[in-house]
């Protein structure tokens, strides 16, 4: 049965040291249990960023595991908590990785695996250059998971800029999105926030998005942060502003229901050529 639920969301500044970055992505999650979260949410990339040929000794195969994936399962054991990793580098059949976002149940089993399925290819006015397909296989299918609150869509990062995603997620029964995220600090600046809400507006869902940033001490590499918690009517009610932390809000599925009902967008969507 749905409920009214407390969520956390982390943020954090992951670089290519992989014990740290556990130590603190993990830290953190467990900081946000302790607080009253019973879902807790963490950012892409939390285990590690860095060089592509470093990264591959550090890919493991799902829903099988290795030794980061098992640290993840005992925590949400430890805690009896839903635990979302985004950004698992998952071992790819073509030799690359997927971007995988990783729903973890209380008892520390995998409840779902969703693949990212845009990627990031850019070169940025910075200098920054990203080319996610290098190193990276994208996914194919829309992802709804079970959460306390009820049903849950599972995105990724760069997918924002994508509505078509989260409609068809709003579609499938999603009253709540996730998009962990590891957004760059030139495109976070005027575009963060903006799409976060917007997605939240167009589908009328909670928007989740946990976040990476600072510097992550790999070829100018810099991400926005300000990690979030939006409504359905576009609020936020809940975000990171500053460095390493987490917070906390309730995702109440009696709030989509009214906002849905006051403005019935979704219902009044009319097929066109």
């Amino acid at each position: 049965m749905s409920e009214t639920t407390p969520v956390g969301i982390v943020q954090m500044c992951a670089t290519s040291d992989v014990e740290a970055n556990l130590a603190s992505a993990l830290g953190l999650a467990r900081e946000a249990a302790e607080a009253g979260a019973k879902m807790v949410f963490l950012p892409e990339a939390f285990a590690y960023i860095g060089s592509e040929r470093e990264r591959r000794q550090w890919l493991e195969p799902l829903p099988k595991g290795g030794p980061i994936l098992a640290r993840c399962q005992a925590l949400a054991r430890d805690c009896a908590v839903h635990l979302v990793f985004g950004g698992f580098h998952e071992r790819a059949a073509d030799g690359r990785a997927h971007n995988t976002c990783v729903h973890l149940g209380p008892d520390g089993e995998i409840a779902a695996l969703y693949r990212k399925i845009h990627l990031f290819d850019v070169d940025l006015a910075d200098g920054t250059r990203l080319l996610e397909s290098r190193g990276t296989a994208p996914g194919d299918r829309a992802v709804v998971t079970r959460a306390p609150f009820g049903a849950l869509g599972l995105t990724v990062c760069y997918d924002i800029r994508f509505p078509a995603l989260y409609q068809r997620l709003a579609d499938m029964g999603a009253i709540a999105l996730t998009a962990p995220s590891a957004f760059t600090r030139t495109t976070g600046r005027d575009h963060w926030e903006v799409l976060m809400r917007a997605r939240a507006i167009e589908t009328q869902c909670y928007m989740i998005a946990p976040a990476q940033h600072g510097d992550h001490g790999h070829r100018g590499r810099q991400s926005w942060g300000h990690g979030l918690i939006v409504d359905p009517w576009g609020d936020v009610i809940a975000s990171c502003d500053g460095g390493d932390g987490f917070a906390v809000a309730d995702v109440d599925p009696t709030r989509v229901t009214e906002v849905r009902g006051q403005l019935p967008s979704l219902a009044n969507r009319r097929a066109f050529s």
